[in-house]
């Protein structure tokens, strides 16, 4: 799906996949975070993305103008999933916010597995 917005100088398009990218490198740049994580449905494994295919790991849904975000990541071992997860949450909506001009309205964080 793509987002469309109108100003008073033409019209903006906004892929899910620039959306997604965005959200996944500032996941990444957040303390604790491993990578992004993709789950093979079939045989239940969690796969730990690249940085070319991190967006695979990210689900997109866009009603309105307001977006749902939906990261799977791998956290470090060692740290605390909370105080981390509420990091992640915080920083991605405000960053998506911030370079869209879009509304967050939810992000949900799955962390899909720890790594040493």
């Amino acid at each position: 799906m793509i987002l469309e917005t109108t100003n008073e100088y033409g019209k903006i398009v906004i892929s899910e996949n620039a959306i997604a990218q965005i959200a996944g490198l500032t996941a990444m740049e957040c303390y604790g975070v491993v990578g992004m994580a993709t789950k093979n449905l079939t045989a239940g494994l969690v796969k730990l993305l690249g940085i070319h295919s991190m967006t695979r790991g990210i689900d997109i849904q866009i009603e309105e103008d307001s977006l749902f975000i939906t990261l799977h990541v791998i956290l470090s071992y060692g740290t605390s999933i909370s105080a981390i997860g509420e990091s992640i949450i915080q920083t991605v909506a405000y960053k998506v916010e911030q370079l869209t001009g879009l509304k967050v309205k939810d992000v949900k964080l799955m962390v899909e597995g720890i790594r040493i």
